[in-house]
């Protein structure tokens, strides 16, 4: 029996009254989500003084990784840099998914936006995907004075999946000793495979936004046979036994989602290390409401309040 389920934001609700949902994903279905036209960024850039550019970073097998630049045209000094790791379950999705989320923040604090075009599952197994992008910071830290990045204000950052991916990204970074992030912004966060949690079982059995078996596809597209003690926390971050020395983080989620307990038991665990930690869990808010529905109330708060945080984050008088 699935237990209780949070009430939903009653302005959410409504929007969502008119979203075609589903209960589970197949490989049939990934196939036809798939072919969907991409994220459309020319409009989203039409409004704004910003230069955009391509290149590849290398992947450790050699093969290249796609990173999109977006800078703010004109710009005299070095400036802040938010890598970006799109959402998708790990099996969909692209480098300008959810891009308007970081493009507010090249608004705001005149940040170089980079978004990385990391391989996705089943075809990429295992640790490849998180050891893209990783490469891909690699490769900014590497070059940031010819993109004009301070090399001590870049943030990690990625919602869903993405946001799994940032923090094993920031977990390899520690542990490798290269390069330093000011700081991981963690957006409804994918980050434990297990997926055996309260919120878990609460969102399973019916259509969703992203269900309990959904999460369960994405995680077998990625780790195939793994099981155990075969999983690097680097893929599945709720593993790591360790998470202190990290930078401070930012860690969001709604009430009414799959990725809530585990979201909110990574934040503890990092305060419990000994770390700096902000986590908000919007009421009523289910998975990636703020991407999908930007004009809502809660979703306009929650937007503006991440970026106070890395107002604050950024300020020349911060500690991170």
């Amino acid at each position: 029996m699935t237990p209780a389920r949070p009430a939903l934001d009653p302005e959410l609700r409504e929007l969502l009254a008119d979203m075609p949902l589903m209960s589970r994903l197949t490989p049939e279905v990934l196939a036809q989500l798939r072919r969907l036209p991409p994220a459309p960024v020319d409009s989203l850039l039409a409004h704004r003084q910003v230069d955009w550019r391509e290149v590849t970073a290398p992947a450790t097998d050699g093969a290249p990784i796609p990173l999109s630049i977006f800078s703010p045209a004109d710009r005299a000094t070095a400036a802040p840099c938010v890598y970006w790791m799109h959402g998708g379950g790990m099996v969909m999705g692209d480098r300008f998914s959810q891009i308007d989320i970081p493009l507010e923040w090249l608004d705001r604090f005149g940040a170089v936006v980079v978004s990385v075009e990391y391989r996705l599952a089943p075809e990429a197994t295992g640790t490849a995907l998180v050891d893209d992008c990783y490469q891909g910071l690699l490769w900014i830290a590497e070059h940031s004075a010819e993109l004009g990045i301070d090399p001590a204000r870049i943030v990690v950052a990625g919602a869903s999946a993405g946001g799994g991916l940032a923090a094993g990204v920031t977990l390899l970074a520690r542990d490798r000793g290269t390069p330093p992030i000011a700081a991981q912004m963690l957006i409804c966060p994918m980050l434990d495979h297990r997926n055996t949690s309260t919120s878990s079982r609460q969102f399973s059995g019916g259509p969703g936004v992203w269900t309990r078996e959904m999460n369960e596809f994405g995680w077998r597209s990625v780790l195939g046979d793994l099981t155990g003690d075969e999983v690097s926390p680097y893929v599945s971050p709720a593993l790591a036994d360790d998470l202190s020395g990290l930078p401070t983080t930012y860690v969001d989620t709604g009430s009414a989602e799959v990725f809530r307990d585990e979201d909110a038991d990574y934040a503890t665990r990092i305060w419990a290390a000994g770390g700096q930690a902000e986590l908000h869990v919007w009421a009523g808010g289910f998975h990636g409401f703020d991407a999908l529905y930007p004009q809502a109330h809660i979703s306009a708060t929650a937007r503006r309040t991440r970026t106070d945080w890395l107002a604050r984050v950024l300020s020349p008088d911060s500690a991170a």
